[in-house]
């Protein structure tokens, strides 16, 4: 047992989730604190290239965590990869009212339905300039999540997203296109063939417009029917999107599990999001990769997705279960 689990954890936990992630955030943006909770170890590396950029290794923090990019250096510091920030929409948004975010310490769980709260893009943006300026992180990408503003109606969305990337597109290395948050009304209809193709081809089509062309992902929901896949996958395909994120939370419910309403994330997401990769991996083209989340809690878990067929791994709930030296107890680095 670490001083996380046995003396930070019960403290954290008996604040409000919100809170304590605040808390955490805030103290991350301090960069004497990541290199302080670190000990010093050296990061664990598993160097790759994937979607024409350097990962010094391939775990990485999944999008929810750092929604307002405000702690990216901390990542780095923290052993990490990489680190996807977001969701960020086009306006800013206070997100649903609260409380909005419940553990499940036996289950190893969180359920939320926060609503894509953040600054904004134009917010962030300039958050991202100020880094890009000050720093120069060559073998730790920063991918960026852009969601739906909640103002937006369901036919603009294309323009919504638009917005967002017309201002980040030159501060991120890669982009996650959101579909599959449970918490904005409509979103998951963005899945549906015609919305989606409507979607990635505007998307696309600005992102082949600008001096360097992104790679552009896609999040999916881990409640798809599988047969909804294949075609799926072809859209991605068409629009020559580099991958897939596979996945966001549930909000299924088995008999035993939390009944909060929000998306389920942590333990009970570990089997459905990893059958749903088993699934992907075949239908995806060879150049695309597949991009695995949701219920990875220890090292284990990680060397399953990998196993599936998972280019990438990405943490959030892990994150708050395990701690700081997440990154090292997951690839079992000393």
């Amino acid at each position: 047992m670490n001083l996380y689990s046995s003396l930070a954890r019960p403290l954290l936990f008996r604040l409000s989730p919100e809170v304590a992630h605040h808390l955490t955030i805030t103290s991350l943006r301090v960069p004497l604190t990541s290199r302080l909770l670190s000990l010093g170890k050296k990061t664990p590396s598993d160097p790759i290239t994937l979607m024409n950029l350097p990962f010094r290794n391939r775990l990485g923090i999944a999008a929810g965590l750092d929604k307002n990019a405000e702690a990216p250096l901390a990542w780095r510091s923290l052993g990490f990869g990489f680190a996807e920030l977001g969701t960020i929409t086009l306006h800013p948004q206070p997100g649903n009212p609260k409380p909005r975010v419940f553990r499940y310490p036996q289950q190893q769980a969180l359920i939320n339905r926060l609503g894509f709260p953040n600054l904004g893009a134009e917010a962030i943006a300039t958050r991202l300039r100020h880094l890009r300026e000050r720093h120069t992180l060559h073998d730790f990408p920063i991918g960026i999540n852009l969601g739906k503003s909640k103002v937006t109606p369901l036919e603009q969305a294309p323009l919504d997203y638009l917005g967002s990337l017309k201002l980040l597109q030159p501060l991120g290395d890669f982009f996650v296109v959101n579909i599959s948050s449970p918490n904005t009304p409509g979103l998951r209809d963005l899945a549906k063939p015609d919305d989606l193709r409507r979607l990635l081809s505007t998307l696309q089509d600005f992102n082949r417009s600008c001096p360097k062309t992104k790679p552009l992902l896609l999040k999916i929901s881990p409640d798809l029917a599988i047969s909804d896949l294949p075609e799926l996958v072809a859209a991605t395909k068409e629009f020559e999107l580099a991958g897939i994120v596979a996945t966001n939370t549930t909000i299924q419910r088995e008999a035993k599990e939390p009944n909060e309403t929000g998306g389920l994330s942590g333990r009970p997401l570990t089997a459905r999001a990893l059958s749903l990769m088993h699934v992907l991996r075949p239908l995806l083209a060879k150049e695309q990769i597949l991009v695995g989340v949701g219920g990875v809690m220890n090292s284990n878990d990680y060397q399953t997705r990998r196993a599936a067929g998972a280019d990438l791994v990405q943490i959030y709930t892990g994150m708050v279960y395990l701690g700081p030296h997440a990154a090292w107890e997951i690839l079992k680095t000393p």
